[in-house]
């Protein structure tokens, strides 16, 4: 009796090629794969962070018409992602509370990131001007009042002013940018010609547009500040010579001494004003330059040298420079060169293509011109013709 060598016998469950187990294994690997995508699409799982918006605002216990308040959060404050609703989010505080917040009422990761890229764009930009705020305001990321906002400023906050731009109080329909083009007629491309954001503006209903201010708070957070709610830092003792003007800026150019002067050890400053007319959407910085000089034999400020009506653009500077042996107080600012201006259409910030720096030095009350750039400076605004009269025609001989 001879013995054979027993078959081995291949399990069922084996996966070969082709077989059931193997199409089962694929199926229910493809179904995982669909289930966990979709959980991270509409659950946001993770370590998702998002920053309270709102001025304050309350997490509750569950999305319900009745709920219970769970814990305070206030602007600024970051927040983990637990889950996802449809208008409520899941989140968890830095102190383990849980609770749902409404989406609107938080900014992303996203928006979070814009304004630390603005923050860091503009961390060198000179000041501008100084300004304290009426009331409480957000800051913006680009100028609207419908853009996206984060931090939120106290009143009589002070801020640092970088730059100024204008934008529609009430978006015109259909139109997409925020920021709006100003009226002007240098608003040039480099190739001299009138560019197509321009020619498609004047087609288009004319926007009512107010003035945006960027700027930088104390903790060094930077965002867009309504222009009519906050007020340019102006000295009180020239405050009142505005002339129905608008003051940009005030800085101060030098210090003299009057015996009679009511002020801290008789030191009195000397000023370089910027002013501009009280309306918003202007296509320049200001239109005015003024030095406020003071009197030793009347014992007050008088103008000792004004500048006006010209297009000037920001910043203007205080220096000093040299002459013959000592050094005096100097100031510039810019103007548009031949090329016009040109409007960034994200911001809607105005500056010069090519622009030119102007020049002045202040010996006593003395203000001179210097510089490379002596060239005319062009006066803008026309003279009013007087109303009523004609001119008479001439008569032929």
């Amino acid at each position: 009796m001879s013995l054979s060598r027993p078959k081995l016998l291949t399990p069922r469950w084996t996966a070969t090629p082709g077989s059931r187990a193997t199409r089962l294994a694929t199926v229910l690997t493809v179904v995982l794969v669909a289930l966990a995508s979709g959980c991270s699409r509409s659950g946001r799982l993770g370590h998702e962070t998002v920053w309270v918006s709102a001025r304050q605002t309350y997490l509750h216990d569950r999305v319900a018409a009745v709920s219970d308040r769970v814990a305070q959060v206030s602007n600024g404050q970051p927040l983990e992602v637990l889950e996802q609703g449809r208008r409520f989010i899941k989140v968890q505080t830095q102190k383990k509370e849980v609770g749902w917040i409404e989406e609107h009422a938080v900014i992303d990761a996203k928006t979070y990131d814009a304004f630390a890229q603005l923050a860091a764009a503009h961390k060198q930009d000179p000041v501008a001007a100084t300004a304290v705020l009426r009331d409480d305001l957000y800051m913006h990321l680009t100028p609207g009042r419908e853009t996206e906002h984060f931090y939120l400023l106290t009143g009589n906050s002070k801020v640092d002013l970088l730059a100024k731009a204008s934008a529609a109080k009430t978006p015109v329909q259909g139109s997409v940018p925020v920021a709006a083009t100003p009226k002007t007629p240098s608003a040039t491309n480099q190739g001299g010609k009138t560019s197509a954001a321009t020619q498609s503006t004047a087609a288009a209903p004319s926007p009512i547009l107010e003035d945006w201010w960027l700027a930088r708070d104390a903790q060094g957070h930077i965002g867009w500040l309504l222009a009519s709610r906050l007020d340019v830092d102006v000295p009180e003792e020239i405050e009142a010579y505005a002339e129905g003007q608008r003051f940009v800026g005030a800085y101060v150019l030098t210090k003299v001494t009057d015996p009679e002067a009511n002020t801290p050890d008789h030191v009195v400053p000397e000023y370089l004003t910027l002013m501009a007319p009280p309306k918003s959407g202007l296509a320049f910085d200001f239109d005015q330059v003024r030095v406020f000089t003071w009197s030793r034999n009347h014992h007050r400020y008088e103008t000792g040298f004004r500048l006006h009506p010209i297009e000037g653009y920001l910043p203007a500077k205080v220096f000093t420079v040299t002459a013959g042996q000592a050094s005096v107080p100097a100031f510039s600012f810019q103007l548009a060169g031949d090329r016009g201006v040109s409007t960034d259409p994200a911001t809607g910030i105005t500056r010069p293509v090519s622009p030119r720096t102007i020049t002045y030095e202040m010996i006593d009350t003395s203000v001179k011109r210097i510089g490379p750039d002596i060239g005319q400076i062009p006066i803008t605004h026309e003279p009013k013709a007087e109303a009523g009269k004609a001119k008479p025609a001439k008569k032929r001989k």
